[in-house]
């Protein structure tokens, strides 16, 4: 019988891993730092998600609920690894309480930060109580309370929403496309005109990369059906004025300058690093890459491993990722350690 595999990170790869180890009779230490599972999109409030549209706390909920109290599967909330050592198939995890986990592999799904948007001060955040960001558009509409400016909980009349906020920008040292921005805020759009049709919704973008499948749905759904406006422009100061946000830039494609008043403006953030990547990357022995994302090999041959043998990765750890291709990518991350400690070399150890 092998020892369990250990799982850090409780979010949608962390449960995927869990389940899917779980299903195959391989016992599981899952190990989360926050005192609940479901990760950014339960512990943030998000509201429905893209593709699906299932509310996260039902779609996420309904992981937590497969994995909590399974047989195989011990959940540790509240709980950080200070300590990492050994070998595939005899590793030693100790935890900030000074318990120890004897473990045969790790797969770390530690998930991302989101971009703080005091770090892009020039547009509004901070200074003004109308300028949010995706996140908080988020919990205003999972707690049901509808869009209302955080200043004085009026339906606004006009929002803007502005993508790359802490994406693809050299200037503050985010030089990565998120992945994600273009299409939530696409869903998002959708969702405050189905709120309140009254309030008209703008779309501020460098480019729109809502990849694969989802332009229709959701970049000429959003545009088609939902009569959301989008304006290709350059961003350069979001201010007040009478009241009101002004958002000054440039439309890049008339080439003038433009200075529209609103309401209410989102910043759509992007994916950070999680903050704790350095130390996690010292406490197990693993390589981080330039940006400061887990790094891993070629995919082609060395499927969810990291540099450290026995130690595997998924998800938002690597870098900005979906949550469905963070769940797959969690299932992988199981299947490949199993075949590592359930290998007759190792099973012979």
């Amino acid at each position: 019988m092998t020892k369990p595999i250990l799982i850090v990170g409780g979010g949608p790869a962390g449960l995927s891993a869990a389940h899917a180890l779980a299903s195959a009779g391989q016992e599981v230490v899952l190990v989360e730092k926050e005192d609940r599972l479901g990760g950014a999109p339960i512990l943030q409030g998000y509201a429905k998600l893209v593709p699906s549209h299932e509310w996260a706390k039902d779609a996420i909920g309904g992981m937590v609920d497969r994995v909590t109290g399974r047989a195989g599967v011990t959940v540790m909330t509240g709980a950080t690894v200070h300590g990492f050592d050994g070998t595939p198939g005899a590793f030693t995890a100790t935890l900030k309480d000074g318990s120890r986990v004897e473990a045969s592999a790790a797969i770390l799904a530690t998930g991302f930060t989101h971009f703080d948007s005091v770090n892009k001060p020039e547009w509004g955040f901070g200074t003004y109580p109308d300028v949010v960001t995706t996140v908080q558009v988020e919990q205003m509409i999972s707690s049901g309370q509808g869009i209302r400016c955080p200043s004085d909980g009026r339906v606004p009349d006009r929002v803007a929403i502005l993508l790359c906020v802490g994406s693809r920008d050299r200037q503050i040292g985010r030089e990565w496309c998120s992945k994600i921005c273009c299409t939530v805020s696409a869903n998002i759009a959708m969702e405050i005109r189905e709120l309140s049709p009254k309030t008209n919704v703008y779309i501020y973008y460098m480019d729109i990369r809502t990849f694969g499948l989802y332009e229709g749905e959701y970049y000429w759904g959003s545009q088609e059906e939902a009569k959301v406006k989008y304006v290709k422009a350059r961003i350069a100061e979001v201010t007040g004025r009478d009241g009101r946000l002004l958002v000054k830039g440039e439309d890049t494609l008339v080439k003038r300058p433009i200075s529209i008043p609103f309401d209410m403006v989102v910043h759509a953030i992007g994916m950070d690093p999680n903050v704790d990547n350095m130390t996690l990357g010292a406490i197990f022995g693993v390589d981080l890459n330039k940006y400061g994302y887990i790094a891993k090999p070629s995919t082609y041959a060395h499927l969810a491993e990291t540099s450290r043998p026995g130690v595997f990765v998924a998800g938002a750890a690597t870098g900005p990722e979906t949550i469905d291709d963070s769940i797959a990518q969690g299932h992988a991350a199981a299947m490949a350690a199993l075949n590592m400690v359930r290998a007759p070399s190792m099973a012979a150890e």
